[in-house]
Order: structure tokens, then sequence, then C-alpha cells
């Protein structure tokens, strides 16, 4: 695990894993809930390859953002459910496409078989869509105040000019220098965890355009610590303590935070993220506790 900097601010250790047990169990129900067994015996496969790939464990990182967020605008958790459902089936999907052969390739995922090793690659394929299809379709029927925008956000996040556009930038092989490196993931990885921010956000009240503004802010720096964050565990940690293949980056030659600025660099980049994302919270006061230290644990988790 990476060690936490003094830098960072420190959180009430059993406090936060109070409130993250609770609100990981409650977005593990709200995601099964959305899940159940299919009433069609004829497309029983795909719903069961859905549930494998979408309840066979995770962090819930993004779901724990949307709680955290419409905490913030005073939203009912029961509001907010839906939102966090559907940030995960959407991240379950991509994680099923990205382990697909013609994507990055992996065998593992979560500890054990990837979708397409467990159901074959057609079967993924399809229940990946299906993933995201469910998505929209939880928050279309949700009691969130504007399903609609709660359905574009998520859809741009997702789109060309979200997840789908950065997969396509690192398929290309041709993000090789800081600044593309970082529109790529901005894209790929930051663009869905803005989302999971975002949306909480249209789970309650209407903030203020400063207020919003901050929430961006924070959002696009813990965005692309996560990633940092990843680059360095793949060189530092172990295939059982990830869930998937650990040195894919390097045994591919990829480009990443690690090999342009060195560990120690990508490192102290990562930090610094999350410290701007700390800071920018500033305005909600002691109430943003949760956010803050979700923005330690993407800098600090062990996988």
């Amino acid at each position: 695990m990476m060690t936490q900097p003094a830098t960072i601010e420190s959180f009430d250790a059993v406090a936060m894993a109070a409130w993250q047990t609770t609100h990981r169990q409650r977005a593990e129900q709200a995601l099964a809930s959305t899940l159940t067994s299919s009433s069609k015996e004829e497309t029983s496969h795909v719903k069961e390859a859905m549930r494998y790939a979408a309840l066979s464990g995770g962090k819930r990182w993004r779901a724990l953002l949307v709680y955290a967020t419409a905490a913030l605008c005073h939203a009912e958790e029961a509001v907010a459910d839906a939102a966090a459902a559907a940030v995960e089936l959407l991240h379950a999907y991509s994680l099923v496409h990205d382990d697909l052969p013609c994507m990055d390739d992996d065998d593992v995922r979560r500890g054990q078989p990837a979708c397409h090793i467990a159901f074959g690659e057609a079967m993924a394929l399809l229940a990946g869509d299906a993933l995201q299809t469910q998505a929209f379709l939880v928050l279309a029927q949700s009691r969130l105040p504007d399903p609609a925008v709660a359905c574009a956000l998520l859809a741009k996040a997702a789109g060309a000019d979200g997840m789908v556009g950065g997969q396509a930038l690192d398929l290309s092989g041709e993000a090789t220098t800081l600044n593309a490196l970082e529109a790529m993931h901005r894209c790929k990885t930051g663009a869905l965890i803005e989302a999971a921010v975002m949306l909480g956000v249209t789970c309650g009240e209407t903030l203020t355009a400063e207020q919003r503004a901050a929430l961006v802010r924070y959002a696009s720096a813990v965005g692309l610590a996560f990633q940092i964050a990843d680059d360095v565990l793949d060189v530092e940690g172990s295939t059982p303590a990830l869930g998937k293949t650990a040195g894919k980056d390097a045994a591919q030659n990829k480009v990443t935070y690690v090999t342009l600025l060195g560990l120690s660099g990508a490192k102290d980049k990562m930090r610094a993220l999350c410290e701007e994302a700390q800071q920018a919270l500033e305005i909600f006061g002691a109430v943003a506790w949760p956010l803050k230290a979700l923005a330690v644990q993407a800098v600090t988790r062990g996988h």
C-alpha cells in the first residue's frame, strides 16, 4: 500500500471506515436490486454475465462519491441510490469491455476470471452493452429531481468526449507526452469520476455557482490523481492485491505517468492533485469531510 504523505489531511479512521461500510453496503444493495434474475428464460444467460461482472466485488468508490456529494446537497439517500447504482453499472460495463482481447486484453478482474474468460467474448460484449443501457434505465426510472439531466450527464461522461474517446486515444498509442497523457486520462478515467460527483449534485438541493465550480475542481483533480495512483500501483502492486494483472503497463511498453515522471515524480504529482482536491472543498467547511477522505483514499489505496 502506498504510504500517506504528511501534507495530506488525515481523518478519523474509525468514522471513515464506518461511513464507508454503511454506504458501500447501501451501494451493493442498490446495484443488486437493478440486476435481479431475468423473468425471461431465454435471456437469463446474459443477465448471469451482467451480475457476474457487476456484483463480484469492487471498491464502489464511485458510488461513495455520489453519496458524499449528495449529502452536501441535503439529498435523501434513497434518491441517491439510483445515481450510485447507475455509475457502478457504467463502470462495470467499462471494465468488461476494457478486459476484452481487442482492448486492454486482461484475463483477471477483481481477483477472478474476467467476464470474457468466464462467459466467452461474445457474451461478455453483450453483457457490457446491457450493463450500459441498464445504467440509463435506472436513472430514467428514478426519483431524481430531473432524471433527464442525470442521463445526459452520464451519457456525456461515457461517450466520445469521455470514456470511449479516452479508450480510443489509448488504443491509438499517440498519448506519448505529458499533456496528451493527461488529456487521455481525463477522458478515460476522469470523466466517470467527475460524473459520479456531479450525479450526486443532481440528487438534492441546487448549489450556488461557486459551490458547483468547487466540486468541478475537486472532481477534476481527484479523477486525475486516481489514474496516477493506478499507474503507480501497476509498478508497486501485486496481482493478488490488485485483483488484476500487475506490471501490464511495462509489459506492453505503455506510456504512463511513471514512465514520463519517474516513480517519485508520479507520486509527487498525485499528492499535489489530492491536496488541490481537498482545498477546492474548503467552501463547504467540515461537512465535506467524506469527499476529502475519499480524495486521500484515491492516492493511498492498495488496489
